[in-house]
């Protein structure tokens, strides 16, 4: 049985869902070890050499099966680079949970850069959620770096639910991904910042096969006095179709940057971008005072509706 503290738990639980051991296959890591592992029969978990990521291996035709791999940082000063690679067998259904926790009550920066790359087998289906969170009441900085690498093959399809809501300090995400023909990537962002937080979001997404299709969403919301840069850039090489939309609400005094590219390199490449940098509407805050809120939680339930 897994030994947890108070706040690891809080941790597991704001970037998993996770309340308890998780079914299925899982790797719970904590301060740059591995403190759980379990495989299934369908879906094997493989330490790398020099221990510095896993490997998963998910059977042909594995359905409704999932996968956990959360990440907690409770130690001050702590920085880590750990290497996760999924292969996706052909005719699977899975879902694939990750995300980090830090927790920094120090004076030292706490650092987790996760790359994590996909290889998704012809006619499979992936969900993959990855949260990240961070906590603690020391100076030092919550620093996330993810890089996500994506290879679609044939008429597969992958879902991302990509989520930064409160706490890190520093942030530079990047997402890349290259589509078979027939393939399908979609992707919803929620990012919120704060104080004096640094977040960098880019899309790399290349469409080479007839027929694949991207849909890339960002929603974010920017306060204080932090920053925010979204890169966004689609190319399509084939018959292809290709969206992304960026819709950020800026509060006090936040800073977005909207960065849309489109390349198209095929005559029947459909490619779209929509844009929406703004302030909260004070009308909406006014029929909900009309309800009996404060400004303040008027506020608040505007962007959590936002960022639902």
């Amino acid at each position: 049985m897994i030994q947890l503290d108070e706040i690891q738990k809080r941790l597991l639980t704001e970037v998993a869902d996770l309340h308890s051991v998780p079914e299925g296959a899982y790797n719970i890591r904590s301060n740059s070890k591995a403190i759980a592992r379990e495989s299934t029969a369908n879906i094997d978990i493989v330490p790398r050499e020099g221990g510095d990521g896993i490997d998963i291996h998910i059977k042909e035709g594995t359905k409704n099966e999932s996968v956990h791999i959360p990440v907690v940082m409770t130690q001050s000063g702590l920085s880590e680079k750990v290497y996760n690679d999924f292969y996706v067998g052909d005719n699977c259904d899975v879902v694939i949970v990750a995300g980090c926790g830090i927790d920094n009550c120090g004076p030292e920066d706490s650092e987790h850069d996760g790359i994590h790359r996909f290889f998704v087998g012809k006619n499979s289906r992936v969900k993959y959620v990855e949260k990240h969170y961070g906590s603690g009441d020391g100076k030092g900085k919550r620093i996330l770096n993810p890089v996500t690498e994506v290879t679609m093959k044939d008429d597969s399809t992958m879902e991302m639910e990509m989520v930064q809501i409160k706490g890190v300090d520093d942030t530079n995400r990047k997402t890349v991904a290259k589509l078979g023909a027939g393939s399908k990537l979609i992707v919803r962002e929620r990012l919120m910042t704060h104080g004096e937080q640094t977040a960098l979001s880019s899309y790399d997404v290349i469409l080479d096969g007839e027929g694949s299709s991207a849909d890339i969403v960002s929603r974010s919301v920017a306060r204080d006095q932090s920053y925010q840069k979204l890169d966004l850039k689609i190319v399509g090489n084939a018959a292809c179709s290709g969206h992304t939309e960026c819709d950020s609400i800026i509060m006090d005094n936040g800073k977005v940057l909207a960065v849309p590219q489109l390349e198209a390199n095929n005559v029947d490449a459909a490619l779209v971008h929509e844009a929406a940098i703004g302030k909260i509407a004070g009308e909406q805050i006014i029929k909900l005072m009309t309800l009996g809120l404060t400004e303040a939680e008027a506020e608040e339930q505007i962007i959590n509706g936002f960022l639902k």
